[in-house]
């Protein structure tokens, strides 16, 4: 980081943050220690912290030389064996952490507030001892300098992006040049693997201004071909396919209901999809295989992204392979019980870089990371943005893939695993680790103790064309009948110009109904025991009406509806 003017810690953030937090003076000082007991430990530190440098200092000097650069890491990966990767990983993230415990003032504060000195830490296995993060335990209380390096603010090359608030109220988030940069290469890197070596022409959908994923998804693909960033303009789209023309391979990103909404709205004006040589990035959210179906018939890829404006975008991304394995889970019940256990959801999946980004779980199948790297303002350790999920070493997947009767090398073969128009483009799989993630934990309505999601609800509308072509959005909640009795209520949002009668409603209800019992085991096993209880309440509204006013402007459409 290069020297730059800075602003105290002790100085206010309202300009940035508001509320102001509690200072961190006013926090209890950790009691006094005997000198030769602070000697002795950091002697020890000082030891172990040479034997750590010393095992990373090869990999250090690559990433300042090489950086992330695409020959030379897909080389790595392939090389070293995923154990070692996996030590160095956690070594990178135990120093990432330690750099946080002594030099972050606010993360110092915390850990007292949360009963441990920070004096009295000791570096070997330092990620066992640390608390857990999230917005409301260190966010919300301490002051964005606070939470920066030495208490200070840079300025030179620094951004600060806005969440989108799709949990609640934005907030916003400091990252330096250095970071950025980094971030970006590893999304060139992924979307090299993913849609080859050969030059991309990218339309960036994606909401720009303030948010992270639009402004850095156009820095990190420029590194992969030109790049015009539009916005989530279907007309503006459509006219730049039309302009430039069909000779490029085209990478469309967006979120995946605007480029479902993007094809439909092709095929209504009579844009010659079949012309064009297209592929599709998207995120923000997660997706449906039955959704992936429908942007296959007209895109040659598909692949999700995975991250939080909290930490970084472009954390792991969705591979061959992993796409792969997810249609297939799909389609047998034994391999996505082998892998994902007994969760009825069927969860994203994705490979991550267990250099750059180290994940663990939780006692609640929570996923945590640490970003193990000593470059940002702003360090996270053990940061939880509460999505359920779980991890999957390659050497796993690839034996309980064997049990089961298929070769991880060959899985794009496999009829489970293709698209609508065949066979998927297969590349061969890197040895990454897998993060599989099932959504936010808290996004769930529960109806006589059966919990109905949002990933429920997507499989069955755009498992039903006819259905998932009239409506913009849908909304889960908790919904009474005329006797008072709680239901699962799904409002559904329409697009222009269409209408459904009693008896559509009727039938739309008996679709989503009969969904649920084929894929939550909750529900099924609720409907049996109360089955008036657990019928849903169907309920359509025009477009930007009823619970979907509050949606105009936001960049993201919420699937749970806020309570009245």
């Amino acid at each position: 980081m290069e020297d730059a003017p800075g602003l105290d810690a002790e100085r206010s953030n309202d300009a940035v943050k508001d509320p102001a937090p509690p200072p961190v003076a006013a926090r209890t000082p950790p009691q006094a220690q005997p000198p030769f007991e602070i000697l002795g430990r950091h002697i020890a530190a000082w030891i172990l912290g040479i034997g750590r440098n010393a095992w990373l200092f090869p990999l250090d000097v690559a990433f300042r030389v090489i950086g992330l650069r695409y020959g030379w890491l897909r080389s790595l990966f392939q090389a070293v064996p995923a154990s070692l990767l996996a030590v160095s990983g956690r070594l990178r993230a135990e120093r990432a952490a330690w750099h946080a415990v002594h030099r972050v003032p606010a993360y110092r504060a915390y850990l007292a507030s949360q009963g441990f000195d920070p004096d009295r830490l000791h570096p070997a296995g330092i990620l066992q001892t640390l608390p857990e993060t999230d917005k409301h335990s260190y966010i919300d209380p301490y002051s964005l300098p606070e939470r920066c390096v030495d208490g200070r603010l840079h300025f030179k090359g620094v951004t600060i992006d806005e969440s989108s608030g799709s949990t609640g109220t934005p907030y916003n988030w400091i990252r330096g040049a250095s970071e950025r940069r980094f971030a970006h290469r590893n999304i060139a890197f992924f979307a090299r693997y993913g849609y080859g070596e050969g030059n991309l022409v990218t339309l960036n959908a994606f909401s720009m201004g303030a948010w992270a994923t639009g402004f850095n998804m156009s820095l990190g693909l420029n590194r992969h071909g030109l790049v015009k960033s539009i916005g989530p303009d279907i007309g503006k789209i459509l006219s730049t396919l039309q302009f430039l023309g069909p000779r490029f391979h085209y990478l469309i990103c967006g979120y995946p209901p605007f480029l479902k909404h993007l094809l439909d709205e092709g095929e209504l004006a009579g844009f010659s999809w079949d012309g064009y040589r297209c592929s599709a990035l998207v995120g923000g959210e997660g997706m449906a295989e039955e959704l992936r179906d429908r942007l296959l018939e007209r895109f040659e890829l598909v692949y999700s992204g995975y991250g939080a404006t909290d930490l970084e975008i472009g954390m792991a991304a969705e591979s061959p392979v992993s796409v792969a394995i997810r249609r297939i889970a799909r389609a047998r019940p034994d391999v996505r019980d082998a892998l994902f256990g007994e969760d009825p959801r069927l969860p994203m999946v994705f490979q991550y870089n267990p250099l750059i980004h180290y994940l663990e779980t939780n006692v609640l199948g929570e996923v945590l990371c640490t970003v193990s790297r000593l470059d940002l303002m702003s360090p996270r350790i053990r940061y939880n943005v509460h999505d359920a999920g779980g991890l999957l070493p390659f050497g796993t997947v690839r034996r309980a893939l064997a049990s089961a009767g298929l070769d991880i090398r060959h899985l794009g073969a496999c009829p489970e695993a293709m698209g609508p128009r065949g066979e998927l483009l297969w590349s061969e799989p890197l040895p990454l680790p897998f993060v599989y993630v099932f959504g936010r934990r808290d996004a769930t309505v529960s109806v006589m103790g059966a919990n109905i999601y949002p990933e429920d609800l997507e499989s069955i509308i755009y498992g039903d064309p006819e259905l998932a072509g009239d409506l913009q959005s849908f909304m889960l909640m908790l919904a009474q009948d005329d006797a008072g009795t709680p239901r699962p209520g799904i409002a559904l949002e329409l697009l222009p110009g269409v209408d459904l009668d009693p008896a559509r409603v009727v039938h739309v209800t008996s679709l989503i109904r009969e969904g649920l019992r084929r894929l939550n085991l909750d529900y099924r096993e609720a409907y049996r025991e109360y089955p008036n209880a657990m019928e849903p309440v169907v309920m359509p509204h025009p477009l930007g009406s009823g619970p979907f006013a509050g949606d105009v402007g936001r960049i993201k459409p919420r699937r749970i509806a806020p309570p009245a």
